[in-house]
């Protein structure tokens, strides 16, 4: 059994490094504007990757949430990483370069509304949270072995998807630490309700369905 300050700190450093390597991938796509840049692609698989590589190396510890939108358990710490890790981006990335995208803040593309925006996240959110409890809660399941590289997955295809309209946050604290950092808070809220809301469902969705059987 690990302490809570264990599981609080590997949180913390679980949703450092989603933070750091996503929202850093988009510091360097700015970066490399006009040569080889990192493309959509480049920043979807650096945040699925971050996500899967920190599941699987802390995921036995906490239970590898590092997102408000799998438990309320772990916010104060997961949105002190998120906050870290921004900071850390600041204060190396030049800042022409971080200004650009404000720190890879998620943000609404030109004329997509709001209540769009939260539908999209709501949904990607939907499917990130039901394959966190197929793949991680639930014990009756044989696939933990697998549950770092499933939710990965899982978050790269959501950027692929909604990356373009959203900036595909699928995580509150991905939201709030760049934001915080950049003092760039448009459209904030949906980044909060969207997720939350398709979080919760997948967990009450699957936690009737299938956790409470016999």
């Amino acid at each position: 059994m690990y302490s809570t300050s264990q599981k609080l700190i590997a949180e913390f450093i679980g949703t450092f490094a989603l933070i750091f390597f996503g929202a850093g991938s988009i510091c360097t796509d700015q970066y490399l504007h006009g040569a080889s840049g990192l493309g959509l692609l480049g920043i979807a698989l650096a945040h699925g990757l971050a996500i899967a590589i920190m599941v699987s190396a802390l995921g036995h510890i906490s239970g590898g949430h590092f997102n408000p939108a799998v438990t309320i358990l772990y916010w104060a710490a997961q949105l002190a990483g998120a906050t870290a890790a921004a900071l850390v981006l600041k204060a190396v990335v030049p800042e022409e370069t971080w200004r650009a995208v404000a720190l890879g803040t998620p943000e609404l593309a030109r004329d997509f509304p709001r209540w769009a925006g939260m539908a999209l996240e709501a949904v990607t959110t939907f499917f990130l949270v039901l394959v966190v409890f197929a793949t991680a809660v639930d014990e009756k399941g044989a696939f933990r072995s697998i549950a770092g590289f499933a939710i990965g997955l899982t978050i790269s295809l959501g950027i692929l998807v909604a990356g373009p309209l959203t900036g595909a946050a699928l995580n509150p604290a991905r939201a709030f630490g760049p934001a915080l950092s950049a003092t760039h808070w448009a459209n904030h809220g949906v980044y909060w309700v969207g997720p939350l809301g398709g979080g919760f469902v997948a967990g009450l969705l699957y936690d009737s369905l299938y956790l409470k059987k016999a």
